[in-house]
């Protein structure tokens, strides 16, 4: 349950997030399907979750396109689907978080997105991408307050443009006038401590791809940063991968060893181990699982970040239904 005392005085709360990412890079019309809601039953049910975080992924064509494609996109999902699929998971008495995204279509990471700091003529410039980004991300916004969600992303590892301060605050200051919930922003692995405008949201969060070997170190780091501004923290991201090596790299997508699911739970292992410790670290988005899932007896082939049928599964499960107790 996310609990609000008092956004004015920015006293929050924040109960303990047991949660999964669902749905990234679905097309229009796959949250339709039964497939879709049967795929985030079974996670409720094999996961122990209290929360998803729905993600809504929009694509431009290239790092320093103005333009933001995802009104009555094909790759995109529907508004009716989202709406539909937040009242499904109220069902399933999940809480929701929503999270709309921005790819980049020739496959540049969104954090690559960039432009110059001052404007030139007859190129592309910062205020113009914003505009759209504006316009993308309020849209969500209205659905998010519509259907009371818990929890609204205006954000998710945009590097490059994090420094453009202003232009963030501007977007959260009209937010707030559509959406009455908490505000998050996702930055990225090791950004914790170099963005400048964590005072402007409720709950500060980023993604949780460290090195099964540097936790420790890391989290010494965000921890700073938390009691500075004195708000909740929770990972919105975090996950490994299921190939030799990925523990030691795991934000890296590109990478493709040898399957190995036990990589990935330890990983898991550590990261609980290491978070535990730290009262501040309110809860975990992991990363991710699909609206359409893969047969079962083929998860030991899987090599990506998905954990269904993998033995990691079973080690969030454990964790999150154990946390309980103690948070």
């Amino acid at each position: 349950m996310l609990s609000v005392i008092s956004l004015e005085d920015e006293v929050i709360n924040l109960d303990f997030i047991k949660g999964f990412t669902f749905g990234y890079m679905s097309k229009r019309g796959e949250w339709e399907t039964d497939e879709a809601k049967e795929s985030l039953r079974i996670l409720k049910e094999r996961c122990a979750i209290d929360h998803v975080v729905l993600t809504v992924v929009a694509e431009q064509d290239h790092p320093q396109s103005i333009s933001i494609h995802w009104r009555n996109h094909p790759n995109v999902v529907s508004d009716h689907e989202i709406i539909s699929m937040i009242e499904y998971a109220r069902s399933l008495d999940l809480k929701v978080i929503l999270k709309p995204m921005v790819n980049v279509s020739d496959g540049t990471w969104r954090a690559h997105i960039n432009f110059f700091d001052t404007d030139v003529p007859c190129e592309p410039k910062w205020s113009e991408w914003f505009e759209a980004y504006n316009e993308f991300i309020l849209h969500y916004a209205k659905i998010a307050e519509k259907l009371k969600c818990d929890m609204f992303v205006i954000g998710c590892e945009m590097v490059n443009a994090d420094r453009r301060e202003q232009e963030w605050r501007h977007l959260i200051s009209r937010v707030r006038k559509q959406y009455s919930g908490l505000i998050t922003y996702n930055c990225d692995k090791y950004q914790e401590d170099v963005l400048k405008w964590w005072d402007a949201v409720d709950v500060i969060s980023s993604s949780g791809y460290y090195p099964i070997d540097a936790w420790e170190e890391q989290l010494d780091r965000i921890e700073r940063v938390v009691l500075k501004h004195d708000k909740p923290f929770f990972f919105c991201e975090a996950g490994c991968p299921s190939w030799e090596g990925g523990e030691f790299l795991p934000n890296d997508w590109t990478l493709r060893g040898k399957v190995n699911v036990d990589v990935q739970k330890r990983w898991y292992e550590e990261m609980f181990r290491a978070t535990s410790k730290r009262d501040w670290v309110r809860g975990f988005a992991m990363w991710d699982w699909k609206a359409q899932l893969y047969p079962i007896e083929m998860a030991e082939e899987n090599q990506d970040y998905a954990v269904y049928g993998k033995p990691a599964e079973t080690i969030i499960n454990q964790f999150y239904r154990d946390i309980a107790e103690f948070k």
